[in-house]
């Protein structure tokens, strides 16, 4: 009790306090003015960007849809679904075979798929542009879902060999004894266990690869498959100075990867303190 009365205790929890409701500020008011200044007219937004609007205009969001937002929207499902997809099967199984084999240059693969976290982008980007040519595949989706895979692989497949080597082997020992092969115990074991670390790789990858931008405006020139990054600024030529209608569009953007993060931050935070703690 005299300790949680400690003067210097109670000052440091004040200030810790202080800094953190300073830290959601920051974080919520631009979002608030984001949303107020999306139910406006431009001319209310120019005169007063703090006020409240006269009129809540709500049809700016269905005109943003209608502009083209949805078409982008699909495009972004589509190459997210595929990359994170392929991204969490190729790094589990890296990871699987990394910790579960004993093979004989496993530490020196190891070090190669980790050095691909020190590969920049912007340099990768004049090889990355050849190749997809020579193999035709520049402006088409897959064009953005490879790099996208190639360069997630690394971060994911570190993880995730972080939490497989926490899992005690006396589990799939038993599943031996069973008469399981290797492809059997990593699909009945060690995926249902590891499904935190699998939620927390599945919520950082798809924050990647959904607000990727670099990529998707080097390597895709036709509108019809650009992705919602890369459509916001055609998106924002299209409509010229309607600046709400532009602001609804970000927000439409924004939404899915708020509502899944507030739906599996529960299962994020506890994959990621897993994956470092016990790794």
């Amino acid at each position: 009790m005299e300790h949680s009365k400690n003067p210097k205790i109670i000052v440091m929890k004040i200030l810790l306090h202080v800094f953190l409701i300073f830290l959601t500020l920051v974080i919520a008011l631009p979002l608030c003015w984001l949303v107020l200044n999306s139910l406006k007219t431009n001319q209310e937004m120019f005169m007063d960007s703090l006020a409240l609007p006269k009129q809540w205009m709500f049809s700016n969001y269905v005109t943003a849809w209608n502009k083209g937002l949805f078409n982008y929207f699909k495009n972004s499902i589509i190459v997210s679904a595929v990359s994170l997809v392929l991204i969490l099967i190729i790094s589990s199984f890296l990871a699987y075979g990394l910790t579960r084999f004993q093979l004989k240059f496993s530490g020196f693969i190891f070090i190669i798929i980790l050095g691909g976290m020190a590969l920049s982008e912007q340099v990768a980007l004049v090889p990355l542009y050849k190749i997809l040519q020579t193999l035709h595949l520049y402006n088409t989706h897959w064009a953005i879902i490879l790099p996208y895979v190639a360069f997630r692989i690394p971060f994911t497949m570190f993880l995730l060999r972080s939490y497989f080597i926490s899992i005690p082997k006396e589990l799939e020992e038993a599943a031996i004894v069973d008469g399981c092969n290797s492809l059997q115990r990593f699909y009945k074991i060690i995926i249902p266990i590891s499904k935190p670390v699998l939620a927390s790789c599945a919520v950082v990858n798809l924050n990647f690869v959904w607000n990727e931008f670099l990529f998707a405006n080097v390597f895709l020139e036709n509108k019809a498959i650009m992705t919602i990054p890369l459509g916001l600024m055609a998106f924002q030529g299209d409509l010229k100075s309607d600046y709400v209608v532009m602001l609804a569009g970000i927000l439409i953007a924004s939404a899915p990867m708020i509502i899944l993060y507030l739906c599996m931050q529960k299962q994020f935070v506890a994959g990621l303190t897993s994956g470092a703690v016990k790794g």
